[in-house]
């Protein structure tokens, strides 16, 4: 432990942001990282605890306290082997995710948590400005080979993880770039795309191939899903050409609103409005189809999808946003005795909401109200009721109608479970929500009933976490990695 008064010394330090006239006129990101200096204050406030809880909150088992000393100690270099033990893309994670380790800080009992994630973000961009970040391909080829079936962090992670261990590695995507929703459905303002390009490069250095533009199955054409497939492959095909195959399509069914009216113009899942932008912005497309410019723009749902769709919205010129929200208004702060060290609920207010959108809480959704005239197809408005919670059932509140003005309403309600056809082509079992049935995490596990196929990611465990897909995808290379060779040296 470097400094062991640190935390008693130093108070946090967050990362800061453009201001908010700034940065709603482009689609860069706009945060900027610690400063060396101050990244070795904030690993100097590491507690270096006995048992450390940020490393159990980590779901990638990040070796938090070590690379926070090592920060401290300005050891970079050694930082960032740390990090890369347990995180294939800590440039991902030090971005986009909420951070489940600092939850679980003990210093965040009592005080304000160590800034974890502002860390290991300046760990990553430090190894990447130095040129340490490198190509590690396999010593030899082990002969075996793997078909990866889509290409979003899961599958990146098991693909690297694989091509280290000497696998002859194939990743599908229906897509023409790779990248999965880091590259279509997060924004540019939260995640730059070439930091993806960055670790595709990295990943071609260790052998692993990527055919894009390739649907594995069928597609059926009320999916909804982003696809720009010129060609597609058969389940069948793949099986016969390869020792294993890993499924990592992700939870791609968005959850609907089967209200009065939603066959109306103007009502979209988030799904079909934020992948068009990105492209936009990486010159794929001139302009985008589904635009909020001008518009009274209402996002339903609360989650980070929903953020980004405000956030979006924002950019693109809405007249204005509003978020509703099904539950009700959650506490500003938790009751830490309560909760530590599992994730709190809380109000979170994300840096979209504070470029100028408005949210409801206990709020919901009885129709969507077309338009008079020539606008008869379109919405116009939607018609509300406030709800509230008793014994964990929803009840609407009497004399609580309301109608709102609103010419695109966004559904970001979450996603329910992946593409079935999919899983239906290759014989995979789905469990009661719909999921990839296949065995548990330990090693041996990720394998489902048909032969020779895994899951991982949202694909196995539903809608999550960038970070959690990560693990998923790690984990379950080792699983495939010992089905191949009998045992694995890869990291659990």
């Amino acid at each position: 432990m470097g400094k062991i008064t640190g935390f008693l010394e130093y108070e946090r330090v967050e990362e800061t942001y453009a201001p908010v006239a700034q940065r709603v006129k482009h689609w860069r990101e706009f945060v900027s990282g610690l400063p060396s200096e101050q990244a070795r204050v904030q690993g100097a406030r590491c507690m270096d605890c006995g048992t450390p809880f940020c490393h159990h909150g980590c779901p990638v088992a990040n070796l938090i306290p070590d690379f926070n000393d090592l920060v401290y100690r300005d050891d970079w270099r050694r930082a960032l082997e740390v990090l890369q033990r347990t995180n294939n893309f800590p440039e991902f994670t030090g971005r986009i995710c909420p951070a489940p380790c600092e939850a679980a800080c003990t210093l965040n009992i009592n005080s304000d948590a160590v800034g974890i994630k502002s860390i290991e973000h300046a760990i990553i961009d430090r190894g990447f400005a130095e040129g340490w970040v490198r190509p590690q391909p396999a010593a030899q080829a082990s002969g075996k080979s793997v078909a990866i079936v889509g290409s979003g962090p899961a599958g990146l992670a098991a693909a690297q993880q694989l091509a280290r261990a000497g696998h002859a590695v194939t990743v599908f995507e229906k897509n023409s770039r790779p990248g999965g929703l880091l590259r279509y459905g997060i924004p540019d303002f939260k995640l730059e795309k070439s930091h993806i390009d960055r670790r595709l490069e990295q990943l071609q250095a260790e052998g692993v191939v990527f055919r894009t533009g390739v649907l594995v199955g069928e597609l059926p054409a009320d999916a909804r899903i982003h696809n720009d497939a010129t060609q597609s492959i058969t389940a069948a095909e793949l099986l016969a050409t390869f020792d294993a195959v890993l499924l990592c399509g992700g939870a791609e069914r968005s959850r609907d609103l089967p209200a009065p009216g939603r066959e109306l113009e103007g009502v979209h899942f988030a799904m079909e409005f934020l992948p068009q932008q990105n492209l936009v912005v990486a010159g794929a497309r001139s302009k985008v189809e589904i635009s909020a410019a001008g518009k009274h723009v209402i996002v339903i749902g609360g989650g980070d999808t929903g953020s980004d769709c405000v956030g979006t919205s924002i950019r693109q010129g809405a007249a204005s946003v509003t978020q509703f929200e099904l539950l009700p208004t959650p506490p500003e702060q938790e009751d830490k005795a309560l909760t530590w060290p599992y994730w709190p609920y809380r109000l979170r207010t994300s840096s979209s909401h504070e470029e100028g959108c408005a949210r409801e809480f206990a709020i919901a959704t009885k129709a969507f109200v077309a338009g008079t005239g020539k606008a008869r197809a379109r919405v116009a408005a939607l018609d509300t009721v406030q709800v509230q919670w008793e014994g964990g059932r929803m009840q609407e509140r009497p004399d609580s109608t309301k109608r709102w003005k609103a010419d695109l309403v966004l559904l970001a309600m979450g996603f329910v479970a992946p593409a079935a056809e999919l899983l239906q082509a290759f014989g995979v079992e789905r469990d009661a929500r719909g999921n990839a049935r296949a065995t548990d995490g330990r090693d041996g596990g990720y394998q489902t009933g048909a032969p020779k196929v895994f899951a991982a990611g949202d694909m196995r465990r539903g809608q999550s976490l960038v970070v959690w897909a990560i693990r998923e995808g790690r984990q379950a290379a080792r699983a495939i990695d010992t089905f191949l060779m009998g045992s694995s040296d890869l990291p659990r």
